[in-house]
């Protein structure tokens, strides 16, 4: 049956099976630099070779449902796959390029109070190729990915590093692994996994308090991992990697954003190489948080100090595209 086939977008060149050895490149380029939506497109292929290869595999290419554009520009797709399950991207633009931000997962686990992702639970994990597909197939030749979407991306580590392997292989779409992001709630586990075979991602940490106590009312991974053994994982990948740690906070009115929490957070990470992302809090509906005023969220970035600091630019606010607004697409 079809959906029993291997789907194409989820092998590296040297898995695809064709002969002679280079068509397994022409293959992958086709898909990975040429964003092919069939078998029938790669017209420089014999017929009997394309035959072959609808025969064995699928490309699973996802179907667009919807696209909301922001007053900004951002976009956000809303995507089916082949079993019915829908998830959303969204597409940035900046002065620097495009930035794409994907999902790794059609819902999400880790229940973070402010979130929207999660409010449906996790329906399953997303393959490789369905992570790449949203690369592919958004219309845009991107410069960044952020794997920021619907979803926890070390909750799928091993799918979530194919991907990585993918879009970085210099016969696909080339992309440099300095121009990924990779966010986690702080799966310390995950991230120790991750340093280990010291690829150049960025890795973004969601940290969201400067103490336990108030990070476990937001972030219930941090029962599991409390902030000192996530700064130690965080460590570790720093040494194995050299790359700077970028950690995301949340500002949400009087929760965690007076000048007490930004010193706290401070003298948290003064040891740390380390660059915050001060994000001003995204309203969801029903979730029973606020945004901080502006000269609030100013204030936290002057408290810090010495530690590097930038407030992030909130796009995609009014189609529900921002950071903690994206959802799996169920309603």
């Amino acid at each position: 049956m079809y959906n029993e086939k291997i789907n194409i977008l989820s092998l590296l060149p040297e898995e695809i099976e064709a002969e002679p050895a280079y068509r397994r490149g022409q293959i992958f380029a086709w898909l990975g630099k040429r964003a092919a939506r069939s078998f029938e497109a790669m017209t420089d292929l014999p017929k009997t070779l394309r035959d072959n290869l609808a025969e064995r595999y699928r490309l699973d290419v996802p179907e667009e449902v919807t696209r909301c554009v922001s007053t900004d520009g951002t976009e956000k797709i809303l995507w089916s796959f082949s079993d019915g399950e829908r998830i959303e991207t969204a597409l940035m633009r900046y002065r620097h390029g495009t930035s794409v931000c994907v999902s790794t997962q059609a819902g999400c686990r880790q229940g973070c109070a402010f979130c929207a992702s999660g409010s449906h639970g996790l329906s399953r994990n997303l393959s490789a190729g369905e992570i790449l597909a949203q690369c592919l197939y958004c219309g845009e030749d991107v410069n960044h990915v952020v794997m920021m979407g619907t979803g926890e991306p070390l909750d799928n580590f091993d799918e979530s590093v194919r991907f990585l392997k993918l879009i970085s292989h210099p016969e696909g779409r080339g992309l440099s692994l300095r121009n990924i992001s990779l966010s986690t709630c702080g799966d310390a586990e995950g991230i120790e996994k991750l340093a280990a075979l010291k690829l150049p991602v960025t890795l973004s940490v969601s940290l969201h308090a400067p103490d336990d106590e108030t990070r476990s009312r937001l972030m219930p991974i941090n029962r599991r991992f409390p902030i000192q053994p996530l700064l130690k994982a965080c460590k570790k990948y720093f040494e194995n990697t050299g790359r700077r740690i970028s950690y995301e906070y949340v500002i949400i009115d009087r929760l965690n954003d007076s000048p007490a929490h930004a010193r706290r957070l401070a003298a948290l990470l003064g040891k740390h190489p380390a660059h915050v992302n001060l994000i001003p809090y995204n309203p969801v509906p029903g979730k029973p948080f606020g945004a901080p005023k502006k000269e609030t969220v100013l204030r936290f970035a002057r408290e810090l100090g010495s530690i590097p600091a930038t407030v992030r630019r909130t796009l995609g606010t009014d189609i529900n595209a921002a950071c903690g607004q994206m959802r799996s697409g169920r309603t």
